[in-house]
């Protein structure tokens, strides 16, 4: 297959103008960007004056929530129930053009979920799974979550998650909006506690993130060797000059407290209190992060209160507004993404990559409200969802 005179958005930050994409369907990978070697009768399509760029890869997503007002509606649901509601979700977001995910974790489903999407059994993005978050007794996430109490249990829980098939560790550092009784500024954890979770996961092979409100719950995670910081909702000076130094990144989630916000009426009154406070502290941590050079990456929260799969496309242009240039802000919810989460060959255009594209009618580098609307949806060198590209050709 080869798209003809499109400007290629490659995920790595580069424009290619007038280039050309080249895709094996039966492989599913990309063989050429530029001076393609044509087999004969080789479907070929002109794209003239649109653009092709990868699919969007959405760093933090929960599949097992639908964007209720509150955590409650959902944690009485059977584990049958909630990997419906999982399936439907990995539907709509795979269906908008997130072809990658990392997927945060729930009554150990998500690893379910990302087999029988990478089998072909269940259409969705690729994913890179999470079976439980792992939180103190009572702390955030506790419904859905592993509970823990001292080093010892905290290592046992991360055996128990990679045992379970889980690529990657998270942790609660700090409290949460959406869990009642818990603070989002104050540090969960002791720090030896976060030192035995994040020991334990390096030393299995997979990358820890850590869900953090509160500067000192950031930095105590920080401290104990964390990959990602989840929010980073308080940042001050100190903790964004502790991320530069150690190179930790941050996905900062800003669609969630918006939403929250924009849908007031119909919030929890502690989600909404506690959204009320920290929202333009949020933005001003963001801003600050934007400034030092912290390597962001983007990731919606997708399930959280009035969060909805699907919409994924806006955390970019929030990212735009409050500090990042288009280009940053593309490749940060694409490549860069894809690379910080551990999902290989995804979110670029480049030869060897998988065929995971979107083609949009406009260019996102004018206005990245144009990515939240592709044209046409590829994974693996199938359309999945859109206009088949022949209806795109314009030759």
């Amino acid at each position: 297959m080869i798209l003809r005179n499109a400007r290629v958005v490659d995920g790595t930050g580069d424009v290619h103008e007038e280039a050309t994409v080249q895709f094996d369907s039966e492989s599913g990978r990309i063989e050429a960007v530029g001076d393609p070697d044509p087999a004969p009768d080789e479907p070929s399509y002109d794209l003239s004056g649109r653009t092709v760029m990868p699919g969007l890869v959405d760093a933090h997503v929960h599949f097992s929530l639908s964007g209720e007002p509150s955590v409650a509606d959902v944690v009485t649901m059977s584990d049958a129930e909630l990997m419906l509601t999982e399936a439907k979700n990995a539907r709509l977001t795979l269906e908008s053009g997130v072809t990658g995910v990392r997927a945060m974790g729930a009554r150990d489903l998500d690893v379910v979920l990302a087999e029988r999407v990478s089998q072909g059994d269940v259409p969705g993005p690729r994913i890179v799974a999470n079976c439980r978050s792992i939180t103190i007794t009572g702390g955030h996430g506790y419904h859905l979550g592993r509970e823990v109490d001292g080093a010892t249990e905290c290592r046992k829980a991360v055996r128990e998650q990679v045992k379970r098939g889980a690529r990657f560790i998270k942790f609660m550092a700090t409290g949460g909006v959406t869990t009642p009784g818990t603070d989002p500024d104050s540090p969960a954890f002791t720090q030896a506690e976060m030192d035995a979770l994040v020991d334990e996961a390096h030393r299995r092979g997979v990358h820890v993130a850590a869900h953090a409100h509160g500067a000192a719950g950031a930095r105590a995670a920080v401290e104990a060797g964390v990959d990602t910081i989840e929010h980073g909702t308080f940042l001050d000076e100190e903790t964004v000059d502790l991320l530069v130094s150690e190179d930790v990144v941050l996905v900062p989630t800003l669609s969630a407290p918006h939403h929250i916000v924009r849908n007031a009426d119909h919030a929890t009154d502690e989600s909404l209190q506690k959204t009320n406070d920290v929202y333009e502290r949020h933005l001003e941590s963001f801003g600050r992060a934007v400034e030092a050079g912290v390597e962001i990456v983007g990731g919606t929260d997708a399930g959280t209160p009035f969060n909805y799969h699907g919409a994924n496309a806006t955390e970019i242009a929030f990212m735009e507004e409050y500090g990042m240039n288009p280009g940053d802000a593309i490749a940060a919810m694409t490549g860069r993404a894809a690379e910080v989460i551990g999902l290989e060959d995804a979110g670029v255009v480049e030869p060897g990559a998988h065929a995971d594209l979107l083609v949009l009618d406009d260019d996102p580098l004018e206005d990245v409200a144009v990515v939240g609307e592709p044209r046409t949806v590829v994974k693996g060198g199938e359309v999945v969802a859109g206009d088949p590209l022949r209806r795109l050709d314009r030759s």
